[in-house]
């Protein structure tokens, strides 16, 4: 699947998500699979003064255990589905506005989890995910000789339309691998 990553906090920017989940269809209405994902996002860092600053950042990728509910086993097949896992986060260079210079910041991993909505029509798919990831926080020199703390929200929504191989609603053991 492809679309739009949107995140959250002052300074952030929109980007790209591109995520391939293989599913398997317990049954007609539940789905399990592993969602592997990366969005490419620009964070926004804020000061604890309500200052912000821009940041440049490279793709996030995330690896999550997903579950799908079905209202319908139809031809048009609304959802809603669940996810956990690991998301490994970017380093990132911020530019300060109160500030002369950049800083660089390291990246990191995360737990965090999904919640999403959509509908399948034969083989396509649209959805709307809520990626809830815990926010970054770094300590940082603020070029006058003293210190600053930074933080960033990491949370985003992805609104993205893909089309799945194989399967369908009407073969629930057949492996379902979702783009």
């Amino acid at each position: 699947m492809a679309g739009v990553a949107i995140p959250q906090g002052p300074g952030a920017k929109g980007g790209v998500a591109l995520s391939l989940e293989p599913k398997y269809s317990i049954i007609d209405k539940v789905s399990v699979g592993l969602r592997m994902e990366a969005a490419i996002t620009a964070r926004g860092w804020t000061a604890p003064d309500g200052s912000s600053a821009s940041a440049d950042v490279a793709a996030s990728g995330s690896y999550l255990a997903t579950s799908d509910y079905y209202y319908s086993t139809k031809f048009f097949r609304a959802f809603s589905g669940v996810g956990t896992g690991i998301y490994t986060l970017a380093s990132a260079t911020v530019g300060a506005s109160s500030q002369n210079g950049s800083l660089a910041l390291g990246g990191g991993t995360k737990f965090g989890g999904m919640v999403r909505s959509g509908f399948d029509i034969a083989h396509f798919r649209f959805a709307v995910e809520y990626n809830l990831i815990g926010k970054t926080t770094q300590t940082v020199a603020d070029g006058s000789g003293g210190t600053t703390t930074v933080s960033s929200k990491n949370s985003y929504t992805a609104i993205k339309i893909g089309f799945f191989i194989g399967g369908g609603h009407q073969h629930s053991s057949t492996v379902n691998a979702k783009f």
